[in-house]
């Protein structure tokens, strides 16, 4: 499509006793609508994140809205200025972000939510600790100034480095954060059964901060790591300056694309050691025949 694409992220921890019953019909929706993008179906909810015509984006957002339990499901539009997508995906899940803690029901118990224009007062506050429930290599490009790291390489390792740090951050109120904000909800639901006494989380996360408030006043630093084409965004959600690195899944800033490790596809400068001669070569085909797909105008299609 040309112009603008519309851009809309949604999530719900709802109960959705047999997801696999509604998959083809989203699917369905999704194609005929030229959409393109994940859904992801869960016993513990939906979640995704979908891009085309406006039209079609609010055919599936009422098509989920609904499903019982999701009628209130918000979500967050914006445009990019091209597909961020390459095809559409709607697949069935264990859990729509995975934290790997059986029983967990998010649904039932979370974090109180604290609203954009009240979260710089958590950063300061000296019985606070705030931490980001995000991936190391999100971290890296952009963050809360004074926020928690906890290093992690994925989602399901924060319930790992809680039993390691949790000595340290006794006695003291817990806030967190992430993207959209469904990782700090999860977690949030995680830290209340393990006893934490108040857990706060950022509504909207970070994207909902950064649309809401002014770049002026606000304790945001670089830009925030998104999952889609446009790799990172920052205040006002304008497009950012980072690339992906698609062998690593790295974002590469503007310095980083200019590196003489980086090749399209194939390395940056933070995996130029990680893979073999043989593994870039096999990086290369593929980047190959993702530029003759684009070509042919992309694959289109909803799977598993």
């Amino acid at each position: 499509m040309t112009g603008p694409v519309e851009i809309a992220a949604f999530y719900r921890f709802a109960p959705l006793p047999e997801p696999a019953a509604h998959r083809a019909a989203l699917a369905r929706i999704a194609c005929a609508g030229g959409l393109r993008g994940t859904v992801l179906l869960a016993p513990e909810g939906v979640n995704g994140t979908v891009a085309g015509p406006a039209g079609a984006v609010a055919a599936l957002l009422a098509a989920l809205r609904a499903l019982p339990g999701f009628a209130g499901m918000p979500a967050r539009r914006s445009q990019a200025a091209e597909m961020p997508f390459r095809r559409m995906k709607v697949r069935l899940k264990r859990e729509i972000v995975t934290l790997g803690q059986p029983g967990l029901a998010p649904a039932a118990r979370t974090g109180t939510r604290v609203p954009p224009a009240d979260w710089d007062a958590l950063l300061d506050a000296p019985d606070v600790a705030v931490i980001d429930t995000r991936n190391a290599y999100e971290v890296a490009i952009g963050r809360f100034d004074g926020a928690i790291d906890p290093g992690t390489g994925s989602f399901r390792d924060f319930p790992a480095w809680w039993a390691a740090n949790r000595a340290r951050l006794a006695g003291r109120r817990i806030a967190m954060y992430c993207t959209g904000g469904i990782r700090c909800e999860k977690a949030s639901a995680y830290l209340l059964g393990q006893g934490v006494a108040e857990v706060l989380q950022l509504d909207g996360g970070i994207l909902g901060y950064l649309e809401t408030v002014p770049a002026a006043r606000s304790r945001w630093q670089g830009e925030c790591f998104v999952f889609d084409g446009r790799v990172a965004v920052g205040h006002g959600l304008a497009e950012g300056s980072h690339g992906l690195c698609h062998a690593c899944g790295r974002a590469v800033s503007p310095a980083g694309r200019a590196h003489e490790a980086f090749r399209e596809g194939v390395s940056c400068p933070a995996c130029i050691g990680e893979y073999t001669d043989a593994d870039r070569a096999r990086f290369a085909e593929r980047e190959r025949q993702a530029r003759l797909a684009a070509a042919r105008g992309g694959a289109h299609l909803a799977e598993d």
